[in-house]
């Protein structure tokens, strides 16, 4: 049933729909003008059009418009002086060497900039490879920018006809990534399971639901027609992912002495029902983004409340045996998950707009980051101490080399593929650029044996030209979700297409997995020796990140405590920085460990570092959002201990990161000493928190030195 519900989820899901219509884009040029005799005039088309999709990526309707245009500027500017400029390999050298680290640059300006600066490097490396008369440079030109132009007009075609489908998938995928998140949780209630192993895949489970959080973030947020008052299935969108994000914060926030608990419950079995009950709300919630996912109704197939007053008979059932306060408080927080996952439910009733109250554009704004793109931002790149700027340096050595072996040491007709995927592989950060690697080796030589048995049994061109659109729909299906998937098939695709044009297929293979493992090599050696980006000697900048977003969120804390008037948008903004800066030190850290060891400085200490930030925040999110709700007041030896709290980590914070200023402090109100009942649990919560934090603060010293 799990591998029938992943193909259907796949089946229904963004990346398919985008590989077909990407697919459709890219070949129809190519098929009509091939029809009537015209095959040059439709590859050069496509070859736009294979450009532009690259800009192509995920977001608002406006930011693809805004992208793909730009692309098209870019790749007819780099298509008119590759032509002009290829007449002698000293300019195409110069060029090459110039555009490389010009378009690197486009990363300071996010991931859409980054793509369009890869679609105008692309374009440079396809339009080398043939020399074109000088008469026909602008012609031929012109044809790029048309296949670009028409790729841009029928996709934002498609975003028109289907406006919500994008962000639908991507609130399933968000909501099925926090169910995951949930059945990761839920090992931890079995005995049986290696907690450390548990601990490491919630960590990088982090990652994965912070990326889909931000990816609905910025189709709801930033797209002005799904946020109109009138809009009534963008407002259903809008309020269900705010019940999500809550989901995943309780689910974050509860956090228990699991070590503990399975030694004083593990013999009575009633940790194992615990977990099948927590599974079965997993599975529910995963359900539910399968429906909203493939837009289709849900029907509930777990009885939450009945298994929850069976768990509470077994619990009371327990008391003779000791105390089962910590199991009643599990108890409670499975019942406030179900209730969640009730009003996400909402999603499929017809009055779920009108049951909460709407937010402004302006405040949805506040919850998505805004790129600047001015000159400035470059200006203040360049500079060594800038990784992009180092990386652009590394990629412009890198091709200039690359160009060099690929004129005085040829290996074939197609050089060109050693620039290409230089391009493609060399990252920012060696962990990638290694990834890349053996992604690239692996899925070339996989796509290589598969194209070689395709051509040496099928001899029929009508059903090679249909393994060519079958190879092209799962290269641009997989392109952003499995990287060696992709390569699997674009190596037949590449294979057969020569093959079809009267090239030698055997040469073709061997030609490419020449180039590749030269490109590989290059790539290799310049993310390791030429000015090297080690997340080790730069993962302090995502411990201080956490730590800042950490007292930020105790702040918060102390101001409920106080009785201060905080808005919900005030405390959700907090919140969703701690998300983020969490998730970006785990995907630190799991970059930092598939570097070599000789190079993870302090390995054992950031790694505790980080599981220790990890229970900080959960305990942290539990208190600020169960007092959040009940906004009781509590005693000022409370407020006190919560400010030397906030004490340690700040001076966890300044050894990190020495240059951190000092925060002004606001006058805050005289508080009563008035001891309320839940004073007695409150002071043990947060005696384990100030343990925690000065765990970390040791562990920040070991780090800093």
């Amino acid at each position: 049933m799990e591998k029938v519900q992943q193909f259907k989820y796949f089946l229904f899901g963004q990346n398919l729909a985008d590989g077909i219509r990407v697919t459709l884009e890219i070949i129809t040029p190519a098929l009509l003008f091939g029809y009537f005799g015209h095959l040059e005039i439709g590859y050069v088309l496509s070859i736009g059009a294979l450009c532009v999709s690259i800009s192509d990526g995920p977001g608002p309707v406006v930011h693809k418009r805004n992208g793909m245009l730009y692309c098209n500027i870019f790749i007819f500017i780099m298509a008119l002086l590759t032509g002009y400029l290829n007449v002698h390999f000293i300019t195409l050298g110069i060029l090459i060497l110039a555009s490389t680290f010009f378009f690197s640059m486009f990363s300071v300006y996010g991931s859409r900039a980054a793509s369009i600066g890869t679609a105008a490097l692309l374009i440079m490396i396809l339009r080398m490879a043939k020399d074109v008369p000088a008469a026909e440079v602008l012609t031929q030109s012109l044809l790029v920018l048309a296949g670009g132009i028409w790729y841009m007009i029928i996709a934002l075609l498609f975003y028109r006809l289907t406006p919500y489908r994008p962000a639908q998938r991507a609130l399933g995928d968000c909501i099925n990534e926090t169910a995951n998140y949930l059945l990761i949780k839920s090992e931890l209630y079995d005995t049986k399971s290696d907690l450390k192993e548990e601990y490491r895949k919630l960590l990088n489970q982090q990652v994965v639901v912070n990326e889909k959080q931000d990816t609905v973030r910025e189709l709801l947020f930033k797209n002005r027609a799904l946020l109109k008052e009138s809009t009534h299935y963008g407002r259903v969108l809008v309020l269900t992912f705010t019940y999500v994000v809550d989901l995943f914060e309780n689910i974050m926030a509860t956090w228990y002495d699991y070590s503990s608990l399975r030694e004083r419950y593990g013999s009575s079995g009633i940790l194992e029902d615990v977990r099948t009950i927590v599974e079965k709300i997993a599975t529910q919630m995963k359900g539910i983004a399968q429906a909203i996912h493939s837009n289709t109704s849900y029907k509930r197939e777990f009885d939450t409340i009945h298994a929850l007053d069976q768990l509470k008979i077994k619990i009371d059932n327990l008391q003779d045996q000791g105390s089962t306060f910590m199991l009643k408080k599990i108890l409670v927080n499975i019942r406030n998950l179900s209730e969640q996952v009730d009003e996400i439910l909402k999603y499929f009733a017809e009055d779920l707009s009108g049951k909460k109250q709407f937010r402004s554009e302006k405040d949805y704004s506040r919850f998505v980051s805004h790129q600047q793109i001015n000159g400035t931002v470059l200006k203040n790149n360049l500079t060594m101490e800038s990784s992009i700027f180092r990386h652009s340096l590394r990629v412009m050595i890198t091709c200039g080399v690359g160009f060099m072996i690929s004129k005085l040491i040829s290996t074939g007709h197609h050089s060109y593929w050693i620039l290409m995927t230089i391009i493609i592989i060399l990252k920012p950060g060696f962990s990638l650029t290694k990834e890349r690697n053996f992604d690239r080796l692996i899925g070339t030589i996989g796509g290589g044996i598969i194209g070689l048995l395709i051509i040496g049994f099928i001899k029929d061109p009508y059903i090679l030209v249909g393994f060519i659109v079958l190879s092209m729909l799962g290269t641009y299906t997989f392109v952003r979700i499995n990287y060696i998937v992709m390569v699997i098939f674009l190596t037949p695709y590449v294979l057969i297409l020569f093959h079809l044009l009267g090239l030698g297929a055997v040469d073709i293979a061997s030609e490419r997995l020449a180039d590749t493992a030269i490109a590989s090599l290059l790539a290799f050696l310049a993310s390791y020796f030429l000015f090297p980006h080690w997340e080790s000697r730069n993962i302090q900048k995502n411990m201080s990140g956490v730590l800042t977003a950490n007292i930020h969120y105790l702040k918060k804390l102390r101001d409920i405590f106080l009785g201060m008037d905080i808005s919900t948008l005030e405390y959700k903004l907090v919140r969703k920085e701690l998300f983020v800066a969490t998730a970006n030190l785990s995907a630190a850290l799991h970059r930092m460990l598939s570097e070599p060891k000789s190079k993870q400085l302090h390995r054992k200490e950031i790694y505790e570092f980080v599981v220790l930030n990890h229970v900080l925040s959960s305990n942290i999110a539990s208190l600020t959002a169960s007092f959040f709700k009940t906004q009781q007041r509590v005693s000022g030896e409370i407020i006190s201990r919560v400010k030397r709290i906030t004490e340690v980590l700040e001076r966890s914070l300044k050894k990190i990161d020495p240059s951190t200023l000092a925060e002004d402090t606001k006058l805050l109100p005289e508080t009563p000493p008035v001891i309320k009942e839940t004073d007695a649990d409150l002071k043990e919560q947060l005696l384990f928190i100030q343990k925690v934090s000065e765990d970390i603060d040791k562990l920040s010293s070991k780090i800093a030195v």
